[in-house]
């Protein structure tokens, strides 16, 4: 029961999140939909995560250099995320107001990913290793 409610308010997070994404781009006085690339960092974000999972398996409290490395990708993947929009509106690509509404989207979906992780990534009887 725990995890349905936690899996139901994760989808429900994200789907919040996606709709300021829309927002931002779909809009009327908008119209420009150049920040839907920002769907490629929501899809890379866990790579890192993932691939250092599966080459360090180790389960010790005490950082790995791997681990470490995969931390400091996924934080260049957000960063990157949270830069892009800025850079486009900068640019004039997109108008400000898009970029504030996809921030916000990208500050939920982040979170949502990470809400993920800490529910599902706990290694015991329900975690996201049995998707």
């Amino acid at each position: 029961p725990c995890a349905l409610a936690a899996l139901v308010g994760l989808s429900f997070s994200g789907a919040i999140g996606l709709t300021f994404l829309m927002l931002g781009c779909a809009l009327e006085y908008y119209g420009v939909y150049w920040p839907m690339f920002v769907l490629i960092f929501y899809f890379i974000c866990p790579i890192p995560h993932f691939i250092a999972k599966r080459v360090s398996d180790d389960s010790d409290a005490a950082s790995s250099a791997c681990r470490e490395l995969a931390y400091f990708f996924t934080t260049g993947i957000v960063v990157s995320a949270f830069g892009f929009p800025i850079i486009l509106a900068r640019v004039e690509a997109i108008k400000w107001g898009a970029c504030g509404l996809v921030l916000a989207g990208n500050a939920v979906i982040f979170l949502t990913i990470l809400g993920f992780f800490l529910v599902f990534g706990r290694g015991d009887d329900f975690s996201w290793e049995q998707w």
